[in-house]
């Protein structure tokens, strides 16, 4: 059988950067050798974004780029997969010829079969996409005997779970931290989101097979295990308990070779003292909260078919900090929501600056395709939605080198993730992958994946400059 070479981009969130280390353990175990440079594969996976307008444009410009390739080079097939991927099917496929093919989630357990058969010049027939919530049990309970375990087996024929059967993975870099997912698919019903109609219902994965990539990583150099799924406030709902994640954590930080245990996507409306008290107080856990607020404002909040509002919110952050004062607590807010009042945007500012978060992502607000905030009356200007923008984005870029600043004298773990002519660089507890900015230590030599003690001596933004102790 020829061996194939195969490159995978990825687009997205850490979700995204899970399914692609499956896909290429499955396409390894298949035969086809992965490799780094797009332009010296034969096949380039694009896995695609598809939650807000950018990062859809950015997966088409993506695709473009790699059709591009096949110009003059070893590339001779582009092939579609990920959310955008599965949410548009064949309304991609007739947009964008360019690519050779568009896959959904369905055709995650034969990839190996699927790209032969586009590279055999075989035409493949993308699917219509449909929604991914109907394909378990409403009732989550019944989901994990419908599904069965540990890989959905019993769903209809030829229909995967929303991330693809996880049986394999093969890590695509060498960081010291890498993303863990807890679950797939979200049962919440946000006005904005598109998210669970294409990824589907809330399906928990077994503690059993958390701990087995847990051990595995930790097997292949991992230090840092980022727990990620669309919602981790209701890891273990479909099993039975819904306080299963704190038994997990203990469990997970206590992984031969594991320094560090960090959870994302927390619902606020969902959070419980018992969650609150594991994740800062469990030895390994950090004291890191990935709070989906979007707005402050609650009649807002209820337009977007969410609940809380400034003084719950506050409530939460002051019962964090009490346990942890040092918690990293980092969230992302709409505005620009249909209806979105002037006092909306103040109450807004209001519990931004009260609040006193590590990082804050401001998003204006865009139509999203099927969901229920497309059709609402009272939509806002494009000009003024970007004018909102501009001003909260202002007043989060003091506050948040205020909350830096307040770090100054404090001692922080730093994770190292880089050591180059910049330096030695990496985490501390505080800051998530990729967003939330990195601390810089100044006095010690120091290898990837080491964990340094440090004092914080100065700050650039969210940035932190250290020296070692």
């Amino acid at each position: 059988m020829t061996k194939h070479s195969v490159a995978i981009v990825t687009l997205g969130c850490s979700r995204n950067e899970v399914d692609s280390e499956e896909l290429a353990g499955r396409l390894d175990a298949d035969g086809f050798e992965l490799v780094d440079d797009p332009a010296a594969a034969e096949t380039v996976l694009v896995n695609t974004c598809g939650f807000v307008e950018q990062a859809k444009k950015d997966s088409v410009d993506s695709l473009l780029a790699a059709a591009d390739l096949k110009s003059g080079g070893a590339t001779k097939a582009v092939v579609a997969v990920g959310c955008m991927a599965e949410r548009y099917g064949v309304e991609l496929a007739d947009e964008l010829p360019e690519a050779d093919a568009v896959l959904g989630f369905d055709d995650y357990a034969a990839i190996g079969q699927r790209l032969r058969g586009i590279l055999d010049g075989e035409r493949h027939v993308p699917h219509v996409p449909q929604d991914r919530r109907k394909l378990l049990p409403v009732s989550p309970v019944e989901r994990q005997a419908a599904a069965g375990a540990p890989v959905v087996a019993d769903l209809p024929d030829g229909v995967a779970p929303a991330s693809g059967p996880r049986t394999l993975r093969r890590r695509l870099d060498g960081a010291p931290v890498a993303p863990v997912k807890l679950a797939s698919g979200c049962d919440r019903a946000c006005t904005f989101c598109a998210i669970p109609a294409f990824r589907g219902a809330f399906l928990s994965r077994r503690p059993a097979d958390v701990l087995a990539d847990a051990r595995w990583l930790a097997g292949t150099g991992v230090k840092e295990l980022f727990l990620v799924s669309e919602n981790s406030t209701s890891y273990g709902k479909d099993l039975g308990d819904l306080r299963l994640l704190e038994t997990l954590l203990p469990e997970l930080a206590a992984v031969d070779g594991i320094d560090r245990v960090r959870v994302s996507y927390l619902q606020p409306a969902e959070m419980r003292p018992s969650l609150v008290e594991a994740m800062t107080t469990t030895p390994g856990v950090v004291p890191y909260f990935d709070l989906s607020f979007q707005h402050a404002s609650a009649p807002l909040l209820r337009r977007m078919r969410r609940f809380g509002s400034t003084e719950s919110f506050l409530e939460l952050i002051a019962s964090i900090r009490d346990r942890a004062p040092e918690a990293g607590i980092r969230s992302n807010v709409i505005v620009g929501f249909p209806g979105e009042t002037e006092d909306d945007v103040e109450e807004l500012e209001d519990f931004l600056t009260r609040a006193k978060l590590d990082v804050v992502g401001v998003f204006g607000y865009s139509d999203e395709d099927g969901t229920e905030a497309a059709d609402l009356p009272d939509k806002i200007d494009l000009d003024e939605i970007d004018e909102r923008v501009e001003r909260l984005n202002d007043l989060v870029e003091h506050l948040v080198d205020q909350r830096a600043e307040d770090r100054v004298g404090s001692e922080v773990e730093v994770l190292i993730e880089s050591v180059d002519g910049d330096g030695v660089q990496g985490r501390a507890a505080h800051q998530g992958p990729e967003v939330d900015g990195c601390t810089t230590v100044r006095g010690v030599r120091a290898g990837v994946g080491d964990v340094v003690r440090a004092v914080v001596v100065g700050n650039d933004g969210v940035d932190l400059v250290a020296t070692a102790r």
